[in-house]
């Protein structure tokens, strides 16, 4: 399996053949740019993106619509998903390499539903920042031909709703949240419904997982990072499900897995009844 962050380097070597091969596997590049203020992905990646890339569509392909206590952002159904691969020509056998312009925080999404799904997939570490090449503008002209992608079903392993968090075990888990700070606290909530956090959640801002460059740190420094919830099950949420996954991969990096609470702060602030913390909370 291909490491969760891979550096430009890779990338660029696989580039050097015809198709893009890695490992003897085709290779796919995903420009999977998305923006939480409303700015368009696609204008976005028809300014310039790396040549060859394929634009994929988060709120098309690696989510859908649902009622609020569903969240922002719950998963598509296996079929939806294997669709939007087969179309943008990712086929079971496939390597993709995602990048965004936000360190991974909206890539990582797409890379942990294929990693866990069984498929081989990473982050481009340092997004589009790190290529150095010239860009290609406007649509691809040369969209790779329909593959063929097996629809497999999420596993409950890796995948957790509102109920499974509620009846989870604070002696054998750890609840980490990757929003900034202020909105871990309930100082201030621009989205969703409450401010706050999970109680018993702690505050893991992806954002530490980054060096000043914008790339991940050394694996050492990410292991050193996590190793307080070593011997406990990692659950990680955000937002609405996007950008735990930068802490999940971070964490994967290591050679350990978590858990992604897909609906996250935007599912448990708008399901009636249940509590709201703010403020810090240690561990």
């Amino acid at each position: 399996m291909i490491d969760p962050i891979v550096d430009v380097g890779l990338l660029q070597r696989a580039l050097t053949s015809s198709p893009p091969m890695h490992d003897g596997r085709p290779v796919a590049v995903v420009d999977a740019r998305w923006y939480l203020d409303g700015r368009s992905g696609l204008e976005a990646y028809r300014r310039g993106h790396i040549p060859g890339s394929r634009w994929v569509d988060m709120d098309r392909w690696l989510s859908t619509k649902g009622d609020p206590p569903e969240g922002r952002h719950p998963l598509p159904t296996p079929e939806i998903f294997a669709e939007g691969m087969a179309r943008h020509g990712i086929g079971d056998d496939t390597v993709v390499i995602a990048y965004d312009d936000q360190a991974g925080l909206v890539a990582g999404r797409l890379v942990w539903m294929l990693r866990r799904t069984g498929h081989q997939a990473a982050v481009l570490d340092g997004g589009l920042a790190a290529w150095s090449g010239p860009l290609a503008t406007g649509d691809a002209p040369d969209q790779a031909p329909r593959a063929a992608f097996t629809a497999r079903p999420w596993p409950a392993e890796h995948f957790l709703g509102t109920g499974d968090v509620q009846r989870r075990d604070p002696a054998s888990s750890v609840l980490i949240d990757a929003r900034a700070v202020e909105r871990y606290r309930g100082e201030t909530e621009p989205i969703d419904p409450q401010a706050g956090h999970v109680p018993g959640a702690l505050s893991v801002p992806l954002t530490g997982n980054l060096g000043a460059d914008g790339r991940f740190l050394p694996v050492a420094q990410l292991a050193e990072r996590f190793a307080p919830f070593e011997g406990r099950e990692v659950i990680a949420y955000c937002g609405s499900g996007v950008s735990a996954c930068h802490n999940l991969l971070a964490l994967e990096a290591t050679g350990r897995l978590g858990r992604l609470y897909v609906g996250s702060w935007s599912a448990w602030s708008s399901t009636p009844g249940l509590p709201v913390a703010t403020g810090d909370e240690s561990d």
